[in-house]
């Protein structure tokens, strides 16, 4: 459905903020992690025709978008992190006004959106006085008001609470059985339920591009769990990756990622998806070293 290839963003001569990326990517939830600053936004403009690559090739369907950007833009639907609402529309009015915008001209459409999103009750409302999960989810019905083949939703569940950001994930879930569904975020519990790939990006390169269920493979037999007491951690700390340490009375709890034992009484334990990719950055990091 999309291909990317060799993809490089600059801006001025020095910042280089996508560097040389390539993907193929299908229908499906595709999670894509990294921290701030990685290139994730940028990324997701370029797909969305928003800015240019500096060099590189995406393809929709065959076409390139760089050179043919209606070929994507009539397929897609995109959802920035900083959505706004008009303060004076309601929810229903709000809708209206990017039907218009987006040429869908049926009011049943709009209609089932805001029923998929479980705003339908909510429709006279001022959509200004949504709360944050709320205007989310609006914002994801006005994306999908022309029917996209690709969804790109960028930290849609950034400040949410954990309720809504539940709702969120089933939603976007839902949605990749049919379409593309691009989300990024920095937040690893956001899709490692619902993501089919993970595309891992750090320092504008594509550090990572596979399956969590092989991510978690990586990384069985590298996370370990222990307990030591106080003065031991000290020490152990400087030693191993300490992924986790919670105090339980007179010892700590550990959970450590290293490639061996990293002291007597440690035991291998099943790996998060949270933890396998920080393995694989301390795994990486060692490379480098």
């Amino acid at each position: 459905m999309l291909e990317i290839n060799n993809i490089v963003k600059k801006f001025g001569r020095d910042m280089v903020a996508v560097n040389d990326v390539s993907m193929h990517l299908e229908s499906g939830v595709i999670g894509l992690i990294g921290h701030n600053g990685a290139g994730k936004t940028t990324l997701m403009q370029m797909i969305a025709t928003l800015t240019r690559p500096t060099s590189g090739q995406i393809l929709f369907q065959g076409q390139d978008i760089v050179k043919k950007p209606d070929a994507m833009r009539q397929r897609l639907g995109f959802l920035p992190q900083d959505f706004g609402v008009y303060p004076n529309l309601s929810a229903l009015e709000f809708m209206q006004y990017f039907a218009a915008l987006k040429g869908v001209r049926d009011p049943r459409r709009i209609q089932h959106l805001l029923e998929l999103v479980n705003l339908h009750d909510h429709a006279k409302r001022p959509a200004a006085s949504f709360s944050g999960g709320m205007r989310r989810r609006l914002g994801i019905a006005q994306a999908l008001l022309n029917d996209p083949d690709i969804l790109i939703v960028d930290e849609p569940t950034a400040g949410l609470d954990p309720e809504e950001r539940l709702r969120f994930r089933n939603l976007l879930a839902e949605l990749g059985f049919k379409k593309l569904v691009i989300m990024s975020t920095h937040i690893v519990s956001d899709v490692e339920s619902i993501a089919s790939q993970l595309a891992i990006m750090r320092k504008g390169q594509l550090i990572s591009f596979e399956t969590p269920e092989s991510m978690l493979q990586g990384a069985r037999g590298q996370i370990w769990t222990t307990q030591v007491a106080p003065a031991y951690y000290e020490q152990l700390r400087t030693q191993v990756h300490v992924l986790h340490a919670q105090r339980q009375g007179d010892v700590f709890q550990l959970r450590i990622a290293h490639s061996s034992a990293p002291c007597a009484n440690a035991q291998l334990t099943e790996p998060t998806l949270e933890e396998a990719l920080m393995a694989q950055r301390y795994a990486v990091q060692a490379e480098a070293a």
